[in-house]
């Protein structure tokens, strides 16, 4: 694993606002789909994503367990968010052909469970990463 700074299990340390830290993501993601291009798996994005926004300074958490309380239980590892960025924007990745409603779905209810107010949905099977970049705010895909 690499040795930068909040590379896995980071603990937020700035006072970035949503807004910063989406253009954040959205510059590193256009950058490797430039230089990687369509059509790798998920886990190489989310791979290289995370040491782009680490390089940057942010905390970056990958794979970020979140617990749920169902009837009064509760549920420490239900799902998983692909990144979470100064513990404030979730990041969910696919490498997909077309999303799917299915996954805007998925990413808004991760939103609202996370108890996150912004997100991005990143499909990098596009030709144009632009295609493929979705913000999600206050659990409203937009």
């Amino acid at each position: 694993m690499h040795n930068l700074p909040f590379y896995e299990g980071a603990n937020p340390t700035t006072n970035m606002n949503e807004d910063t830290i989406a253009s954040a993501i959205v510059d590193a993601a256009l950058k490797i789909h430039r230089h990687l291009g369509p059509g790798l798996l998920e886990s190489v994005y989310e791979t290289v994503l995370a040491y782009e926004l680490t390089k940057k300074g942010f905390g970056v958490e990958r794979q970020k367990a979140v617990p749920i309380v169902y009837e009064g239980t509760e549920f420490s590892d239900p799902f998983r968010i692909d990144l979470l960025v100064e513990g404030k924007v979730l990041g969910e990745l696919k490498s997909v052909e077309k999303l799917q409603p299915v996954h805007y779905r998925q990413a808004v209810t991760y939103l609202r469970l996370a108890h996150l107010p912004a997100g991005l949905l990143i499909n990098f099977n596009v030709p144009l990463l632009k295609q493929g970049l979705h913000r999600l705010v206050d659990g409203f895909g937009g």
